[in-house]
């Protein structure tokens, strides 16, 4: 059996994030067994928490961000890539800022310290989980292609071209019997010269600095160019140098490591399925959007073969909302309330209970002879329940509706019939922002998922009530 393993002792470093600027002090602790990576600030009051999961991820323009309930955490990637480079299952990771210091621009430091300090194997298995099927992220309009296939092992191969002569077309490779510390950990941070002064515009990189990053130079400097670049970086005129298109001399460790460091990051942003994995992956000019979206696909299929995660219906037990309390909740009246009872409500979940009877209106049509609940009712249901959780905590919600805005990955598994009852859970993925919010929805008949999907409503207030 292998096992799960946390850090011997804890691990301390400091440093500047890359784009607050802000000096963060981060500790590193042993965890318990089964507990997997948790975020705690220190500098906020009650030292918040937030799991290193793909459901807590915001912000992905410049970097992986976690957020919960108004706490983040930015620029994860590189230490849970060093995590999961180097087998740590559980540990609790604590700093008192929202930034994970960009040390020299790669986890190097932080796969020495785990190195230095050495892991300890603990009494639970760990725990993987193997694709089944071919599992694909594409965005078109950027050239981005993500793909997993099946595999009894675990391999990532990464491929770049952003149409420039001064990096060029790369390929790097890695699979779970390399060394991560000598294959990956040394691999920095790129940027291109023309992005930086367009990211500090945007308030970015304050942490920045030509020794924590390879800068590619794809254009002839002029002396004003110069000027501005010692300008910017506060650095003596006479020590901005530009050879073989990096700026200021520095030297890769690889030919192919820009690659190499996108493949990094990729492992980084997958280990927030909270899970091991056993499959191939190919990426193609991957970014942290694309790989936290490719990982939401992840986890909707570890979180499905997860039996553990089936909601449990006790009909002994008292409601939350019974239905007249839904009511006041939602607009939705007979022939199109979704849902009986709402019996259990969580910080960011909600479960709510669908008795399906033959007295549905809809069977009159879907079918008679074979009534069938037809599956955009159990989306509705869904939306319904998920609308429920949004509107609990809104002063007036009888002045207030919820719409749909989009929906994503629907899947319908098995047939809805009278005599059902519908488990239904939603879980918010993206908190409410403006008037949006973001949910992934699952409706379970017994143990078996019957319905799933991913969907962003909008909340609106009522015309009439404006």
């Amino acid at each position: 059996m292998e096992r799960q393993t946390t850090i011997k002792n804890k691990i301390q470093l400091s440093g500047k994030g890359l784009h607050t600027g802000q000096n963060v002090n981060v500790t590193l602790h042993p965890a318990p067994a089964n507990s997997g990576v948790v975020f705690r600030r220190t500098d906020i009051d009650g030292t918040p928490e937030i799991p290193a999961l793909v459901t807590y991820v915001g912000d992905t323009s410049r970097g992986t961000t976690l957020s919960k309930n108004g706490v983040r955490i930015a620029t994860i990637e590189h230490l849970l890539s060093a995590l999961t480079g180097l087998n740590v299952d559980n540990v609790i990771i604590e700093l008192d800022g929202e930034e994970i210091p960009i040390l020299d621009g790669s986890p190097r430091l932080w796969a020495e310290g785990i190195k230095k300090v050495g892991t300890i194997e603990q009494d639970a298995e760990r725990k993987y989980f193997t694709l089944k099927e071919t599992i694909c992220y594409r965005d078109k309009e950027n050239n981005i292609e993500i793909i997993g296939v099946p595999a009894d092992d675990f391999k990532v191969q990464t491929f770049i071209n952003y149409n420039t002569k001064v990096l060029g077309q790369q390929v790097a490779n890695y699979s779970d019997t390399d060394d991560y510390e000598k294959e990956l950990s040394k691999c920095r941070t790129f940027v291109f010269l023309h992005e930086i002064e367009y990211l500090q515009k945007l308030n970015l990189i304050k942490g920045g600095d030509v020794d924590n990053a390879l800068i590619f130079v794809n254009k002839e400097l002029s002396q004003d160019d110069l000027n501005r670049l010692a300008s910017l970086f506060n650095k003596d005129i006479t020590k901005i140098e530009v050879k073989e298109g990096i700026l200021n001399n520095v030297q890769k460790h690889y030919e192919n490591e820009p690659a190499r460091h996108k493949l990094l990051d990729f492992i980084g942003d997958l280990s927030l399925t909270g899970t091991r994995l056993k499959g191939h992956f190919y990426t193609s000019c991957p970014g942290h959007k694309a790989n936290t979206e490719f990982t939401k696909l992840i986890k909707n299929h570890v979180d499905m073969s997860d039996n553990s995660k089936v909601p449990v219906y006790d009909p002994n037990q008292k409601p939350v909302y019974d239905i007249n309390q839904i009511k006041g909740l939602l607009p939705h009246r007979y022939p199109f309330l979704m849902i009986d009872k709402i019996v259990e409500v969580g910080e960011d979940y909600i479960i709510g209970i669908k008795n399906v009877t033959g007295n549905e209106a809809y069977f009159q049509g879907h079918f008679p002879g074979q009534p069938v609940m037809p599956g955009v009712l159990q989306i509705e249901a869904m939306a319904q329940t998920g609308g429920v959780l949004v509107l609990k905590d809104v002063p007036d919600p009888e002045n207030y509706s919820t719409y749909f805005a989009k929906i994503d990955d629907v899947k319908f598994r098995g047939m809805v019939v009278p005599g059902d009852t519908l488990i239904i859970k939603l879980r918010v993925t993206e908190p409410l922002r403006r008037t949006f919010v973001k949910m992934d929805g699952e409706i379970y008949v017994g143990n078996t998922m019957v319905s799933s999907a991913s969907m962003m409503a909008q909340v609106i207030k009522n015309k009439n009530n404006q």
